[in-house]
């Protein structure tokens, strides 16, 4: 698998207000890492060795702070406790933070700031801002885990670009994120039907649910644009690598491209048809989401992989929670049926300045071990970007397995986007697909409405454009 251009990547995307992703201050930072050097950090204190290659000295105490968001910080003390068994004498003091920016900046500026961050959230310190100040990863990723792998060969492929900045590792993502169409395996298997591959299959599979009493597809006000992350994954898949770089890139018209098109046709068509259960720009989300996996109101939700721990205590039992890819237009898009949009998220940094540097990246080598990761996995149903963490039977999770499932069908075909969290459209995009979804505007005022918001930060010389290739 090949994870390309991520930098997205947590359990709030698409929220709306409630949250933001991660890709804001990283996206953000890319422009300034030209004038900014390495930072400059103190050698090895203790000895270097394969179980301590940092150097960390003995009996030492390690300063990390962690977002604490959708997947806790549990998994970091679970992680601190295996640092303190390999390092007898020292500690791990984990810290949560709701406000990583407010709290931590002011520590920057002191020039005391924590061993290792996780620079997560709505309120993540841009990164354009410290990036002088962080530590290149490089060492840790070539370094050998508690397993004696060395810790590059064990990761996906392509999960370290995002928290590349001109040639320098700054930041380790930890998570992986699938985003895909979710639905219950046993409801689809006690109806005989099978997962749509194309829109058209979609639309043949709305009448037959209709005559079940159930809809296709529900939403929440919060969560519109779940809907606009289907279509653009739907038309990437379609059209290929160009709608991806239209969109990225702003560019005029990019709405207008005929992939993007005819999946919008498509879910309108399933729309205007009823399939789409009504009221939901007045619903919570979550309160939505439990007609979906609850009530079983609608067969399928797109969301990213946080949707099973999330919903968690508001699912049906033996609801077997399965991801499939989104549909595509025709029966031979450009890009394979089995290709998935992920991302890689939750960016560990090692401030430079940190009074305990290599205890820092110690505690990141930790966590990076297949024991740290499978712990993870296990307890908040995600994979992280380390490889062979997630058993045959998923610990349990149908939703599990089907991700791990869903990253091995897709192979090299990995893509994901960063313009909507990069320039914080979002908040405008849910108000017009709740409109679109609601069936109160067509295609064609989608499309302008969406363009709109495109090209007004197009337009806006105070925004910081990031071309991507």
């Amino acid at each position: 698998m090949n994870v390309q251009h991520q930098s997205l990547g947590r359990r709030g995307f698409l929220r709306g207000a409630l949250a933001a992703a991660v890709l804001v201050p990283m996206g953000g930072s890319i422009a300034s890492c030209a004038a900014g050097g390495g930072g400059t950090s103190a050698g090895p204190t203790g000895a270097v060795s394969d179980t301590n290659p940092f150097g960390m000295a003995d009996k030492s105490t390690v300063d990390a702070v962690i977002f604490k968001g959708g997947y806790g910080i549990d998994y970091v003390e679970f992680a601190g406790k295996a640092f303190e068994k390999a390092h007898s004498g020292s500690t791990a003091k984990i810290a949560p933070s709701t406000d990583i920016a407010q709290e931590l900046q002011p520590r920057f500026v002191g020039g005391n700031p924590p061993d290792l961050i996780d620079n997560s959230g709505a309120k993540a310190i841009g990164f354009s801002t410290i990036l002088a100040q962080l530590e290149d990863l490089t060492s840790v990723v070539e370094a050998k885990n508690l397993e004696g792998k060395v810790i590059k060969d064990t990761l996906y492929t392509g999960v370290l670009a995002p928290g590349t900045f001109e040639g320098k590792l700054a930041a380790l993502n930890y998570v992986l994120t699938v985003y895909a169409m979710w639905y219950s395996d046993s409801l689809l298997k006690e109806n005989g039907w099978t997962v749509p591959k194309t829109w058209d299959e979609m639309y043949a599979l709305g009448e037959q649910a209709k005559a079940k009493g159930k809809y296709l597809f529900l939403w929440g006000k919060e969560a519109a644009t779940y809907y606009q992350e289907m279509a653009i994954a739907s038309a990437i898949k379609e059209g290929g690598d160009d709608v991806r770089l239209a969109l990225e890139n702003l560019k005029a018209d990019c709405w207008s491209h005929p992939a993007i098109q005819s999946v919008f046709t498509a879910m309108d068509k399933i729309i205007k048809a009823g399939y789409f259960k009504p009221g939901g720009s007045g619903t919570q989300f979550t309160a939505a989401q439990a007609q979906w996996s609850n009530a079983q109101e609608a067969v399928f939700y797109p969301s990213g992989s946080w949707i099973e721990n999330e919903m968690k205590d508001q699912t049906k039992a033996d609801f077997k929670m399965t991801g499939a890819p989104v549909p595509s237009v025709s029966a031979s898009p450009k890009k394979p049926y089995a290709s998935l949009h992920s991302a890689a998220g939750e960016p560990y940094v090692v401030p430079s300045q940190g009074k305990n540097v290599a205890g820092g990246k110690e505690l990141l080598r930790v966590m990076l071990s297949k024991e740290a990761a499978t712990n993870f996995a296990k307890t908040k149903l995600a994979p992280t970007i380390v490889k062979d963490t997630v058993p045959a039977d998923g610990f349990g999770s149908t939703a599990l397995v089907s991700q791990t499932k869903l990253l091995s069908d897709a192979g090299e075909n990995i893509y994901t986007w960063n313009f909507i969290d990069l320039y914080g459209t979002n908040k405008d995009q849910l108000v017009v697909w709740n409109t679109f979804l609601d069936g109160k505007s067509d295609v064609a005022t989608l499309t302008s409405a969406l363009q709109n918001i495109t090209d007004k930060v197009r337009n806006d010389s105070s925004v910081k454009k990031i071309e991507v290739k």
